[in-house]
């Protein structure tokens, strides 16, 4: 059982930052899955939503316009539900991006994870950017009436020297920041926010988690250990700092194709900690992180794979309009805690 001594922070990153060995073979990138082109965001004001990003990141506007009949039609939603998009991207990315995603006419609509602490389950957590200064995005965020889990929190791990925060926007949507101070990352551009490389996702059952994405949807695992807090201090999660060397958290992370720093998913568990559990409202129109959307470049012999495997899609359609992918088939599949993974054919 490895433990480290880095502070807790560490917890939600240490796959992001240090170059540890696969410890799975990788099927999905052997189907052609790709890192993950986008999340999909459930919220009630575009602009705003996308605004902190927009405004302070540099992001770049790629699509805007009107849910396509044939995307409501996949949500399985009501034919009188309408909508409209907005896709963003970080300068020079065209993976890693965010759409905005607002339902019209659907009915009661709540936040996925309504009030919920870190150790909560159920729902994704947050999208992962990197930073040049957290101080600077986190004051930012703050500016524009958003919240967050922590002040920015700088700690040491390995050779790196980071900050992280956790800041949340509209419906607790949860944006953590990952600044490395040294040594300097150059996998990709950083800037004020750069494209995200990681999604969080808090889980019941952390190993039943890992063997979905690695034996089920064949993703390699980048990352999987426990830890604990070195000493007791405030962190990044909320966790009294009394209880904080005691406390387990298990986490792992996952992408289809390694070596990379992109299109990951992270899951991670808070041992003894009986949390809520937010599954039943991981859906679509649901305010939240709805999903991450994978390109496939053979999409139906990758679902053939899975099949095999004995996973069947939670929403599939052969042929939906999405403005600025095309026209494509597309599944979505749920994980033990109820969150979403998609994957569209992108020959």
């Amino acid at each position: 059982m490895l433990r480290q001594t880095a502070a807790a922070a560490v917890l939600a990153v240490a796959a992001a930052f240090l170059p540890f060995p696969p410890l799975a073979a990788q099927p999905a990138a052997d189907d052609g899955v790709g890192p993950w082109s986008e999340a999909i965001v459930s919220v009630t004001d575009l602009d705003e939503s996308a605004g902190w990003l927009v405004d302070h990141g540099g992001w770049r506007e790629v699509a805007r316009g009107p849910l396509d009949p044939s995307e409501i039609a996949y949500w399985n939603l009501p034919e009188s539900v309408s909508g409209a998009f907005l896709k963003i991207c970080a300068p020079g990315a065209e993976e890693g991006c965010i759409r905005y995603v607002r339902f019209d006419g659907a009915g009661d609509q709540r936040p996925i994870r309504l009030a919920a602490r870190p150790w909560d389950t159920g729902g994704i957590f947050s999208i992962m950017l990197r930073t040049e200064d957290a101080q600077e995005a986190f004051d930012a965020a703050i500016a524009r009436g958003w919240w967050a889990e922590s002040q920015p929190y700088a700690f040491t791990f390995g050779d790196s020297d980071l900050v992280n925060v956790v800041v949340r926007g509209p419906h607790g949507v949860g944006y953590a920041l990952y600044e490395r101070k040294a040594p300097p990352f150059d996998a990709f551009p950083v800037g004020p926010l750069s494209r995200a490389f990681n999604a969080m996702r808090m889980v019941r059952d952390q190993p039943a988690s890992v063997s979905f994405y690695r034996d089920l949807l064949g993703f390699g695992v980048l990352f999987d250990a426990p830890f604990t807090d070195p000493e007791p201090r405030a962190n990044n999660f909320s966790v009294p700092a009394n209880l904080a060397t005691s406390l387990v958290r298990r986490a792992a992370a996952l992408q289809p194709v390694q070596p990379g720093e992109t299109g990951r998913v992270e899951v991670m568990e808070f041992e003894g900690f009986s949390g809520r559990d937010f599954s039943q409202h991981a859906s679509p129109p649901n305010l939240g992180i709805v999903s991450l959307r994978y390109p496939v470049a053979d999409l139906g012999t990758y679902l053939e794979a899975l099949a095999a495997r004995g996973l069947e899609p939670e929403y599939e359609r052969k042929a939906v309009a999405i403005a600025g992918i095309g026209t494509v088939a597309i599944a979505a599949f749920r994980d033990p805690d109820g969150n979403l993974t998609e994957f569209y054919d992108a020959p």
